[in-house]
C-alpha cells in the first residue's frame, strides 16, 4: 500500500472513531439539565397536586410566560443597543456604560419576576409540598454550574 492511501486510511479511521465517540458520549452520558427543569419536574410530577392546585399553577405559568418573554425581548433590545454603542464608541464610553446599565436593569427585572413567580407557585402548595419545593429551589440556586 502506498503512503497516500495509508494516510487517508488513518485519517478516515480517526474521523470515524471521533464520530463514534461523540455518538456514544451523547447516548451514554446524559446532558445536564438546567436547574429550572428539576423544579418544573417536581411541581408537575412529584408533588401530587390536586386539581385546584393544577389549575392555579396553569394560570401562574401562563402569566409568567408572557412576562418572561417581554423581559427577554427587552434584554435582546438592550443587547442590540449595547452592540451599537460598542460599534460607535470602540471602547467603554458613556453610551456603552448607559447600555450596560439598561441591560442590567432588565436582567434584574427578569430575576425579580422569576422570584415572584416562584413565591406565587409556593403559595398554592400544602406545607409538606412547600418543604420539598423549598429544597428544590435552594438546590437549583446553589447547583454547581459545570
Amino acid at each position: 500500500m502506498n503512503r497516500g492511501r495509508w494516510t487517508v486510511g488513518i485519517v478516515l479511521t480517526a474521523f470515524l472513531a471521533a464520530i463514534a465517540g461523540v455518538f456514544v458520549g451523547r447516548v451514554l452520558i446524559p446532558a445536564p439539565q438546567p436547574p429550572g427543569i428539576e423544579l418544573h419536574e417536581l411541581l408537575h410530577h412529584h408533588l401530587d397536586l390536586d386539581d385546584r392546585q393544577k389549575a392555579a399553577l396553569d394560570v401562574l405559568e401562563q402569566r409568567f410566560v408572557v412576562r418572561r418573554q417581554a423581559l427577554e425581548l427587552e434584554i435582546r433590545a438592550d443587547n442590540a443597543r449595547l452592540a451599537a454603542a460598542i460599534e460607535a464608541e470602540h471602547g467603554n464610553g458613556p453610551q456603552v456604560a448607559a447600555a450596560v446599565d439598561a441591560s442590567h436593569q432588565a436582567m434584574g427585572e427578569l430575576q425579580k419576576a422569576t422570584l415572584a413567580h416562584i413565591f406565587a407557585m409556593r403559595q398554592i402548595l400544602r406545607p409538606d409540598q412547600a418543604a420539598r419545593f423549598d429544597r428544590a429551589v435552594v438546590k437549583a440556586l446553589t447547583a454547581d454550574s459545570k
